[in-house]
């Protein structure tokens, strides 16, 4: 079995330890400056190395690099003890997927869920990274042998989708689907400008947030959780069902739809229904019985459970549209009355209206077949109520 690099000396950690030797450091002092809870080190390497038996041809530090490495050590983050040299991908990891948290909350930006995204992509590279690189895993592009380098000579490490491709990769399936669908959005929206699409993707967003906090408990330990660092996150404004429908789904760019659906399709229910894909929640007002307990603001309650059913109002929550073909929408307007509208007459009101313009919410176009949405029956209803003729 292929010894894990992550609980072995480094080159230049080595290069200090002879180093620390050659100023009559004894092993078990020179041990620990090098021991800590990500990575614990044999004491016995240490009298390897000084006998020789081990990183023979590594060179000591010189007095200047010794100084600087006695001058900063610990040189570790307070808040986690991650070594900020040795933890590095780690403490990128969290700190991108904390500054795309802070961003996709900060008031005043129009552009959210594209900073989001392209953030936590980094967030999620670099945790990957990081356990790869603990495991022993040679994480750099390679051909025919030959690791490959970028234009200015630095190895070429995988990116996202080849870190979750792996065939020993620990990320389990839902997790997997929801960053490749992120992926992809990201795609789209690279050197592009779109429409808002941070309500669009919310239920998918929020999903990546605890993902990522699941898998570096999992991975690392729950000492490096983001939840101490990330609150909760305040809103001036409730919304109804009315100002909910307005914001979801509306002014998406017809490229967005069409990454969104494709990527959609290519799921079963079960997959697309998973909380590590999209999490979807309700938001509900939290009533106490004691003034001690009154302070807790809002509760997380899924729905069908005995709680959810005793919620007397809901104030958001994400729900899958329901879409109808042409002739389900004059189904359902014969049935509501209006027994001579035909599938005809239905096509002449969509012309009028330019009701398959994208900007206007009423339907969308799913592997070349448009289906609408309620609100679009809701409109061919308020024009025939109005009288409408072709």
């Amino acid at each position: 079995m292929a010894r894990k690099t992550g609980k072995t000396l480094e080159k230049w950690e080595v290069a200090i330890v002879k180093a620390l030797l050659q100023r009559n450091y004894v092993p078990q002092d020179v041990h620990a400056y090098f021991s800590r809870p990500t990575r614990s080190v044999n004491q016995a390497r240490i009298s390897q190395i000084k006998d020789g038996k081990m990183h023979a041809a590594i060179k000591a530090a010189s007095d200047e690099e010794l100084d600087a490495f006695l001058s900063a050590w610990p040189d570790i983050d307070p808040a986690t003890g991650l070594h900020l040299k040795g933890d590095e991908l780690l403490i990128k990891a969290r700190e991108a997927m904390i500054a795309a948290v802070h961003t996709f909350n900060s008031a005043g930006l129009f552009f959210r869920a594209e900073l989001f995204i392209v953030t936590s992509v980094i967030a999620w590279t670099y945790l990957l990274h990081a356990y790869y690189k603990r495991e022993g895993v040679d994480y750099r592009y390679k051909k025919a042998g030959v690791v490959q380098k970028t234009k200015h000579g630095a190895d070429k490490f995988w990116e996202l989708g080849q870190c979750l491709s792996y065939d020993k990769c620990p990320i389990e399936k839902g997790v997997v689907d929801n960053l490749n669908f992120l992926t992809e959005i990201r795609h789209e929206i690279e050197h592009q400008s779109t429409d808002r699409i941070d309500d669009a993707l919310s239920a998918k967003l929020q999903a990546c947030c605890i993902n990522f906090n699941d898998a570096i408990k999992t991975l690392f330990g729950k000492e490096f959780a983001l939840e101490k660092r990330l609150p909760i996150a305040l809103q001036f404004v409730t919304f109804d069902g009315a100002q909910r429908s307005s914001l979801v789904g509306k002014n998406l760019p017809t490229n967005i739809t069409a990454a969104m659906n494709d990527f959609h399709n290519g799921l079963t229910d079960e997959e697309q229904a998973d909380p590590k894909f999209r999490f979807r929640v309700a938001f509900v007002p939290k009533v106490a019985g004691k003034a001690s307990k009154s302070d807790l603001a809002i509760e997380f309650v899924k729905p069908g459970t005995p709680e959810a059913d005793s919620v007397e109002r809901v104030l958001l929550k994400e729900t899958e549209r329901p879409k109808y073909r042409p002739t389900e929408i004059v189904a359902k307007a014969k049935a509501a009355g209006f027994k001579k509208f035909a599938i005809y007459d239905h096509t002449q009101l969509v012309n009028q209206l330019d009701a398959r313009n994208p900007g206007k919410g009423y339907g969308v176009e799913i592997a070349g077949q448009w289906y609408w949405y309620e609100g679009w029956f809701e409109k061919v209803i308020e024009k025939l109520d109005e009288g409408w003729t072709r």
